[in-house]
């Protein structure tokens, strides 16, 4: 009877907030109204998901975002094809096209000296700015040392400089990685050394051509599986060593996957991580994984990144940087083994939406024998490509799976690393500051994995993959879902 009235208690309590919800302020949206931000890295995955969920549920006064030349496209027309994504869709229909005049163009690169902006730019930035986001890095594992160091070590050296001028800075998030201390097996919301000194670094590898330097990179890593986590974690070291000088909070993400709800559910930009491997093993090209199935890897769903980065901001101006580390992770309160993740996703394929062009009927499996694993590698990846790709020459077809081969094998060499070592992340900080978020702010910025299906998270995702990856067109399943049967 007891229990009982426990439990009435609660649901009132429950269902006294849902209904006086309204009644509450937004405090995270007042943190930002007619603030002015800079972001870098803002055409990024976790990027463009910020910058739409700043026009769309803040009253922000400007938006700087920082955007260099790419593959021949100059910033004005990579700005403008950045908000033509599907992702935006909603805020355009919502608050109309004007909405994106509150962000501004800053032509620039944080990989060379002064960013590569104009004085007139610089000016503009150190003068208006009150929140500074730094997001920009290359989060290829397998990028050049050089390339690595001067982008996400340096790069974040020139934005902290940048910011030190900045005469109205409230608060400069860095986005960092909870990947950048491998040698912790449980990650604490501190500070950490670094792996080697970030200033000597950048010094050495200005000073070197990119050969040299890729010759002395296995000394510089050290125990370091790769240049991604090397240059994350001095590039962090070099935030920790301003923090008594500036308003920095250091996020640290885990693995950022697709959107779980807000405001594209699945949406991706890009097939790195378990992307990849979903669409890999659906298309039946991944037959085989070196990886003890019992293990669990952390995600972040990037909606749910996006709105912790938002509710740190708060937190910081709030609790004047009470706290100044966050980890943004999921296992201390959700643990999926990554045989629960490939039942999931075959289940999605042969029974909800499939792939076009299937090679092979999805399956294959995971192995903790590295032996096996590459027995399997041999017959079910390299032969098979080598067969279909002499089929397709004598056609009079390009081949092309061999290549796709060497591409998952190279994929493999990163993903083995991290499937085949466990970490676990301590977030009470983040517990703590999410804890203040009254339920009008909980219900908006959703910060928790509560109410998730896996199963359609994954068929959301799924179908995103399908639209926005491989542009396969809804009108396609069911000539997919007839030919999976086959």
């Amino acid at each position: 009877m007891q229990k009982e009235n426990v439990c009435l208690k609660l649901h009132y309590k429950i269902s006294t907030m849902t209904e006086n919800i309204d009644e509450y302020p937004d405090r995270l949206q007042d943190n930002l109204k007619d603030k002015t931000l800079f972001i870098t890295g803002g055409s990024g995955f976790l990027g463009k998901v910020l910058i739409e969920k700043l026009l769309r549920c803040m009253e922000v006064k400007r938006i700087y975002i920082l955007l260099r030349e790419k593959k021949g496209k100059e910033p004005k027309q990579r700005i403008r094809e950045l908000f033509q994504n599907p992702l935006f869709d909603t805020v355009r229909k919502q608050k109309g096209e004007k909405i994106f005049e509150k962000c501004t163009l800053i032509a620039g690169d944080v990989s060379i000296p002064d960013l590569g902006m104009s004085a007139q730019d610089r000016e503009t930035l150190i003068n208006e700015v009150e929140f500074v986001v730094h997001s920009a890095a290359t989060i290829r594992f397998d990028d050049p040392m050089k390339k690595a160091v001067l982008l996400n070590v340096r790069g974040t050296k020139l934005v902290l400089e940048l910011a030190a001028e900045m005469k109205k800075l409230l608060i400069y998030v860095h986005v960092s990685t909870s990947y950048c201390h491998l040698s912790e097996k449980i990650l604490y919301e501190k500070a950490y050394p670094a792996h080697a000194d970030p200033h000597y670094i950048i010094k050495t590898v200005e000073h070197m051509d990119e050969k040299l330097v890729e010759s002395i990179t296995p000394t510089l890593l050290g125990t370091m599986p790769n240049t991604y986590a090397f240059t994350k974690n001095l590039s962090e070291s070099l935030c920790v060593e301003q923090l008594d000088k500036l308003p920095i909070i250091i996020l640290r993400p885990s693995v950022v996957i697709p959107i779980w709800k807000d405001p594209l559910p699945g949406w991706t930009d890009n097939i790195n991580g378990p992307t990849g491997l979903l669409i890999g093993a659906g298309k039946g090209v991944i037959r085989t994984m070196y990886c003890n199935s019992d293990r669990y890897a952390d995600f972040m769903p990037v909606d749910i990144v996006a709105n912790s980065l938002v509710a740190c901001m708060w937190d910081g101006v709030a609790n004047k940087l009470v706290r100044r580390f966050y980890n943004l992770c999921s296992s201390a309160e959700y643990k999926v083994s990554y045989e629960e993740i490939i039942n999931l996703g075959k289940q999605v394929v042969y029974e909800r939406i499939p792939f076009n062009g299937v090679m092979w009927y999805p399956g294959g499996s995971m192995t903790k024998y590295r032996l096996l694993h590459q027995i399997r590698v041999l017959l079910y990846h390299y032969l098979p490509a080598v067969f279909i790709d002499t089929l397709l020459f004598c056609l009079g077809y390009k081949p092309i799976l061999w290549r796709i081969q060497q591409r998952i094998t190279k994929g493999f060499e990163v993903f083995e690393y991290y499937a085949n070592n466990q970490w676990d992340f301590n977030n009470d900080t983040s517990m703590a500051a999410r804890s203040q978020l009254n339920p009008k702010e909980r219900q908006k910025y959703k910060l928790d994995g509560n109410g998730i299906s896996y199963l359609d998270y994954f068929t959301d995702c799924t179908h995103a993959c399908r639209l926005y990856i491989l542009k396969e067109t809804d009108d396609t399943i069911p000539a997919a879902k007839r030919h999976m049967r086959m």
